[in-house]
């Protein structure tokens, strides 16, 4: 029980896990990393600047290879020495451990960047593959180039491209250049997403029907009036 009470007495080092799982990500070696730790935890504690030979004690390890590691933690901007003056205009050193989370934050942002650009890449595979389904054929190098532009340069987005393939393969015209003028129109008439294009055909369908009711009721006033009699009973 007196174990029990010395270690609950002894306190915890209170670490983020995002570190804890990602130090080795940000170069830090398994060394670097327990010295880190050992650092927080005599900050935590009220010693913002710790003895180092101490230190090298508590983890069975040489002076020399104590100062090392600081030096390498200090040249990975994993760890910085800030020295301050107090009003008494005395200096006191101590050790800023924040920058780890500027990194972390870098870290998290690339694979971010990283997850998002192998998803564009795999969204636009796909696309090629729409095409190639929809022509019955292998794109050529220079659709593939122009596929690509209309990605990159353009800025259209995948969805609006496979809306102008659909529609290109409802009429039929199975061409790029085809494709490329409808693209052009809803661009004229800023169309920008996937809503607004539909949106656009629903009207132009409703508009289009409403156009041809009345032309098919004028013409069937136009037709002449055939007498329902038995004309077989005149002869």
């Amino acid at each position: 029980m007196l174990e029990l009470t010395r270690y609950l007495q002894a306190g915890n080092t209170t670490i983020s896990n995002l570190l804890l799982n990602h130090y080795h990500d940000l170069g830090m070696s398994h060394q670097e990393f327990i010295l880190y730790m050992k650092l927080m935890q005599h900050q935590q504690q009220g010693v913002p600047f710790p003895d180092l030979l101490k230190i090298a004690e508590q983890m069975g390890e040489s002076a020399e290879i104590i100062f090392h590691l600081v030096e390498s933690l200090l040249n990975k901007n994993i760890i910085a020495m800030v020295t301050t003056q107090n009003e008494q205009g005395q200096t006191s050193d101590s050790y800023d451990l924040t920058l780890v989370y500027g990194r972390l934050s870098q870290l998290e942002t690339s694979k971010a960047h990283q997850v998002s650009v192998k998803n564009e890449q795999e969204q636009q595979r796909e696309l090629f593959q729409l095409f190639e389904s929809e022509f019955g054929r292998p794109l050529s190098p220079m659709e593939l180039e122009t596929i690509g532009l209309w990605i990159h340069e353009d800025q259209y987005k995948l969805e609006i491209i496979q809306l102008a393939l659909r529609e290109a393969v409802l009429n039929q015209a199975y061409s790029l250049k085809y494709i490329d003028r409808i693209l052009l129109n809803w661009e004229r008439k800023n169309l920008r997403s996937k809503e607004q294009i539909i949106s656009e055909q629903q009207k132009r369908k409703k508009a289009l029907g409403k156009n041809e009711q009345p032309i098919y009721q004028e013409s069937q006033d136009e037709l002449p009036i055939i007498p329902m009699d038995n004309w077989l009973s005149q002869t």
